[in-house]
């Protein structure tokens, strides 16, 4: 298990040296000092001068940094999430301070409320100046700042819709503030909570009585993520829950699984066709993305409109993929199919015979589409 966790690890890493990581410096007028920042930009942002991309800001960037950017680049490399900006912030000699709440209202206060100012007044505007963000933004935080990113849930509109709580040192009345907001929250919200089995006694004993008051919340536009790495210790736990943090957070992003094609294009009650406009819909409306349509995931809403005979969501998605890839025969193919099985057999040749000019893409070939055609002239004597 050891060698499976530091072979995973040390793939992560080295996707890290093909993303172009830089340090910067920022000047803070709240923190009275310059801090020190790693960012990983995604590998076609100097070539993709039109596309802007999420941000994901990493506390405790001494050390959290390093995992995070490199499953962001493994797992945006194979298209499982959306391809971001990671942002670490060093905290090695300032963690304590940069943390600090009042022990009465157990708010920032002092050094932490300068933090608290920085990240939403300086840091963030800085970035969008400086880099081509969008509205998405994600915070990462082990223990101490796992707690400290909570307070961005307090204010309305919250700073951060993704939220990775590794471990949290909960400040008292975290839980029921904590708790309170993400049942009133009318922003769409992303919270992922993890620990372990050997992670500290003390962190535990206010981690699992908080996932058991989370999971009561009836929220629709909260999205709620929970794991308890069996084995795992408080530092070990860090490599096992990013990157699952990753997979369910982005988890709309992905490309349509298997698993997605039977258990929920198949059952659905309405159209696989809306189900897949509804679902590139909602990644433009999160990650502020508006990417083509995956060819791989047309095919698999053509294959379950075909199961369940939607010939009419099949033409829609005919003319969807004419849009989408308008140089190959991919909407011809699923416009002709429709036609064919809805009873117009001659309009159903003539889209075949015209996806002969068009390119090859995917399963559909030129000698695919004649064989179609001819099909239907010898079955009807056209």
């Amino acid at each position: 298990m050891k060698s499976l966790f530091f072979s995973v690890l040390f793939l992560c890493l080295s996707f890290v040296c093909t993303a172009q990581t830089q340090y910067e410096e920022i000047s803070s007028i709240k923190l009275d000092e310059t801090r020190q920042l790693k960012i990983q930009l995604p590998r076609n942002y100097e070539s993709n001068v039109e596309k802007t991309y999420p941000v994901i800001v990493v506390l405790d960037g001494d050390y959290l940094f390093e995992p995070v950017a490199g499953n962001v680049d493994y797992y945006s490399y194979w298209e499982e999430m959306p391809e971001v900006i990671v942002v670490g912030i060093n905290q090695v000699d300032t963690r304590d301070s940069d943390t600090y709440y009042d022990d009465v209202s157990y708010l920032p206060v002092d050094e932490g409320a300068a933090f608290f100012e920085f990240i939403g007044l300086e840091l963030m505007p800085w970035l969008d100046e400086k880099y081509r963000t969008n509205q998405f933004r994600m915070v990462v935080g082990h223990d101490l700042t796992a707690n400290f990113m909570n307070y961005y849930l307090m204010k309305s509109p919250a700073l951060f819709q993704g939220y990775v709580s590794l471990s949290p040192d909960l400040a008292p009345e975290m839980e029921t503030r904590l708790v309170a907001r993400l049942g009133a929250t009318e922003q769409k919200i992303f919270y992922y909570l993890a620990t372990a089995t050997e992670d500290i006694r003390v962190l535990r004993e206010t981690i699992e009585p908080l996932n058991s008051q989370i999971k009561l919340v009836s929220n629709s536009n909260l999205k709620y993520y929970y794991d308890n790495f069996e084995g795992a210790t408080h530092y070990s736990l860090v490599g096992r829950a990013i990157p699952k943090a990753i997979e369910e957070i982005f988890s709309i992003y992905r490309p349509i699984s298997k698993k997605e094609y039977k258990e929920v294009l198949l059952k659905l009650d309405g159209s696989p066709y809306d189900y897949l406009i509804d679902k590139y819909t909602t990644v433009k409306q999160l990650f502020g993305l508006d990417d083509a349509m995956r060819v791989n995931d047309i095919i698999a809403v053509g294959k379950a409109l075909e199961k369940k005979s939607n010939w009419e969501g099949m033409e829609q998605l005919g003319q969807l993929a004419r849009k989408q890839y308008p140089d190959t025969m991919l909407g011809n193919y699923y416009l002709a199919l429709s036609f064919e099985k809805s009873g117009e057999p001659k309009k159903a040749m003539r889209t075949y015979q015209n996806a002969y000019l068009l390119e090859e893409i995917s399963f559909l070939t030129k000698d695919l589409m004649l064989d179609k055609a001819d099909q239907i002239k010898a079955d009807f004597g056209y």
